[in-house]
């Protein structure tokens, strides 16, 4: 499978495939394909379809079959990047709830919960994700645009919760208050904030959905 990313702020990742290779996509977003492209959607067992729907996932998912040399588009829902990672082998990422846009078969996407008490109940986003294992490429939507850290064993970067896109399973993460009182009620940053700690590779994105859905409401004309 070769790919290209396209676009500005709406982009596509087309995929030339080989005869008999595939595509898997969890929401319908494809956006066009050669004709030779055949098309199943799949559940994957009750137990699978009902994590995939507590993690903002859709319990069945297409997969996408080249018959003959084919190709076929993948296109974001929100204006921002696709980032494209590669997961093998001591390489699972997290991802924030429905960041998963495509990927090839032998990637493995699942629920993951956040073991940490503060995460669970304050973290938002961060309390139910999406890990990606197995191995293979995937495709990953991004709110805005993209800044990567590599972060060193021990070292912290402290985050809007919404700005976390994804992580490696080898950066932790956790929910603490933000200091002081005076700071919590006026400061409008919120209650909470993110740390992540390394070792490993973050990805952060600069509009979260939600922030954007914040700001848009508060322009829309209030009804009497």
């Amino acid at each position: 499978m070769r790919y290209e990313i396209k676009g500005g702020s709406f982009p596509v990742v087309i995929c030339q495939l080989q005869d008999g290779e595939s595509m898997i996509t969890e929401k319908g977003s494809m956006v066009w394909m050669s004709p030779n492209m055949a098309m199943e959607t799949q559940g994957g067992g009750l137990g699978k379809m009902f994590s995939k729907a507590f993690s903002g996932e859709s319990m069945f998912h297409n997969v996408y079959t080249a018959q003959g040399d084919g190709m076929i588009a993948f296109g974001s829902s929100f204006p921002g990047k696709i980032l494209a990672v590669e997961v093998g082998s001591g390489r699972e990422l997290i991802l924030q709830k429905s960041a998963f846009l495509a990927s090839q078969p032998t990637v493995e996407l699942s629920i993951a919960f956040n073991k940490k008490l503060g995460v669970g109940f304050f973290g938002g986003e961060g309390f139910i994700m999406q890990r990606l294992s197995g191995y293979g490429m995937a495709f990953v939507e991004i709110d805005g645009d993209l800044v990567e850290y590599d972060l060193a064993p021990g070292q912290q970067l402290v985050v809007d919760t919404g700005n976390v896109a994804g992580f490696e399973s080898t950066v932790t993460m956790d929910i603490r208050q933000v200091p002081g009182l005076k700071n919590k009620l006026m400061g409008g940053e919120g209650l909470f904030n993110t740390y992540l700690t390394g070792p490993g590779k973050i990805w952060l994105q600069t509009m979260p959905i939600i922030s954007m859905a914040a700001a848009l409401s508060g322009l829309l004309p209030k009804g009497n």
